[in-house]
């Protein structure tokens, strides 16, 4: 018997399995997919918080040894003129990083096992065991393990106190336990990117418009990350004609991005994405949810992996808890809710309002207007989105007024 099986060994899974065998508990991962691995649908930014995580870890160095480019910078072309600026740091870092997920989750996945976490690859989990001897539990009978199919169909099952869903947006553990959601909001965007061989780029660039925008950034392999974001209308209505809309856009966005990937490569195929938002309860009886699982919004700020790494602090401090006796389950796990969504919800805010693509409104207009000559302020913009300013700080209580 294990003290927690964790589903799900990426970004959200591998850091709580680490954190937890560091604290000397037995921890066992599943996940579906073997490992190295990538992951198509990610927003590939590792914000300044993030990146602090993994230096707190010690794996900071480990991921600069892989060659992903730092990213000191970011640029926000608005049309008429364009604002650059460093980021505020997070402690004493101010690099944010855009790695590619078969390296990064790969890595996390080693240091959970280096830590001593058990790791069963191409295993899926079609089942939580739950205990119905123990009598009717308030909200739901109480999960005690996982049942389910692994390499050549042998069929395994393992049992724990708590069952941890790290298994993304579509979470079977969120969907067996019947989760429920809070603060939904209706997918309003469609992303379509890809990656692109001799387009350079040092800086993490924006170019809003209204009911569009592009984003382009440096990752690993000298390798650029070009993404579309369009209202979901123009999304779907693009269907299979999705890469000639991409071009389109970008060629009446940004001319000069345009130019570059016309003398460039694409290196891999198209990925699209449509994300929802909403917050996930993110415990019960048993169970428990982080990452993507328990909190999902729109890609548009790229806020996924930094909250990731920081709800698994969040969740393994609340586990190690009761598992030394400190504070009952229950109380633990409520008081991970609170902080999570203490930390989220702001930025969930901006995030949804940013998602929109509406047209900047005059007092937007003459808010990036004052950018330009105030460098000061304008590293205070960029560190909204990299999260080493408070959305508050900058924009006021309510996001709608940026």
């Amino acid at each position: 018997m294990y003290d927690a099986i964790i589903v799900g060994a990426r970004c959200a899974g591998a850091a709580t399995a680490m954190l937890l065998a560091r604290a000397g508990h037995r921890v066992l991962i599943v996940d579906r997919a073997t490992f190295p691995s990538d992951m198509r649908q990610s927003n590939h930014l590792l914000w300044p918080p993030g990146v602090e995580a993994l230096s707190r870890w010690g794996l900071l160095d480990e991921l600069v040894a892989t060659g992903v480019p730092p990213i000191r910078t970011g640029r926000m072309d608005v049309g008429p003129f364009a604002i650059t600026g460093g980021f505020p740091p997070s402690g004493t870092v101010r690099e944010a990083y855009a790695p590619r997920r078969r390296i990064l989750d790969g890595l996390l996945v080693e240091a959970a096992t280096r830590a001593g976490a058990e790791l069963w690859e191409g295993c899926s989990v079609d089942e939580l065991l739950t205990d119905d001897s123990a009598g009717p539990v308030e909200d739901g009978p109480r999960v005690r393990g996982v049942r389910g199919r692994g390499p050549r169909g042998r069929t395994f099952r393992a049992t724990a106190p708590i069952v941890v869903g790290a298994d993304g947006m579509r979470s079977v553990v969120a969907r067996t336990v019947g989760a429920p959601t809070y603060l939904e909001r209706p997918a309003t965007l469609g992303t379509t990117f890809t990656y692109w061989s001799g387009v350079p780029t040092p800086v993490t660039t924006l170019y809003p418009r209204p009911h569009r925008s592009v984003v382009a950034f440096p990752t690993h392999d000298d390798l650029t990350v070009v993404s579309v974001n369009q209202t979901l209308d123009d999304h779907r209505a693009a269907g299979t004609d999705r890469p000639a809309a991409y071009f389109r856009t970008i060629a009446e966005v940004a001319p000069d991005l345009a130019e570059q990937l016309h003398a460039g490569r694409r290196e891999e195929r198209w990925t699209g994405s449509v994300v929802p938002g909403f917050l996930r309860r993110p415990y019960g009886p048993g169970w428990a949810l982080v990452g993507d699982a328990g909190y999902l919004k729109d890609p548009c700020t790229a806020q996924g992996m930094t909250d990731a790494f920081h709800h698994a602090e969040m969740l393994a401090e609340a586990l190690d808890t009761t598992f030394r006796g400190h504070q009952p389950i229950g109380d633990a796990l409520a008081a991970y809710e609170r902080r999570r969504n203490d930390a989220v919800l702001p930025m969930y805010e901006f995030t949804c309002d940013r998602a929109r693509l509406a047209p900047p409104t005059p007092a937007m207009q003459q808010f990036f207007a004052g950018l330009r000559d105030d460098p000061v302020q304008t590293e205070r913009f960029f560190g909204v989105f990299a999260g080493t300013v408070p959305v508050a700080e900058l924009f006021g209580t309510s996001a709608s007024a940026a």
